[in-house]
């Protein structure tokens, strides 16, 4: 399946300026609470799989970790919805960020659970991932 890089990046943008959020990717944010936008892109006829890893088990381990879960999308365009996830996670600062997702990648559980998800072949084809500070009247702050 092809994806139309004009309506992923109509997407995210959609996305960016309905949480009225900042771009970040500047030192300043060392202390400051920070967003994290992910989106993944599941290998053909996986999405449902993916899903069910998020619901039945990575949601809760981001939690483990002190990663605060924003919120879970699929796009409306039918083509992207077909294999792609969007979620939001929230850090209390980029080092927080970082510190997190070491746990998370060191954490027997996850480990446990990505190889078991994955038995069948890769389960995940692609990810994209933007850091982004709230703008000073965000109601996300």
């Amino acid at each position: 399946m092809k994806i139309n890089i004009k309506t992923m990046a109509c997407c995210l943008c959609c996305l960016l300026v309905g949480l009225s959020t900042g771009l970040l990717m500047s030192s300043s944010a060392q202390n400051q609470k920070v967003f994290e936008l992910r989106t993944y892109t599941a290998t053909e006829g996986n999405l449902d799989n993916l899903h069910a890893r998020f619901r039945d088990h990575t949601t809760r381990i981001f939690r483990k970790h002190g990663m605060e879960i924003v919120g879970y999308w699929t796009p409306t365009d039918p083509e992207l919805a077909e294999d792609t996830l969007v979620y939001v996670l929230e850090h209390e600062s980029q080092e927080a960020a970082n510190a997190s997702w070491r746990a998370f990648g060191q954490d027997p559980e996850w480990q446990e659970v990505a190889e078991a998800s994955n038995a069948n072949g890769p389960i995940l084809g692609g990810i994209e991932r933007m850091y982004m500070l709230a703008t000073d009247y965000s109601p996300l702050q």
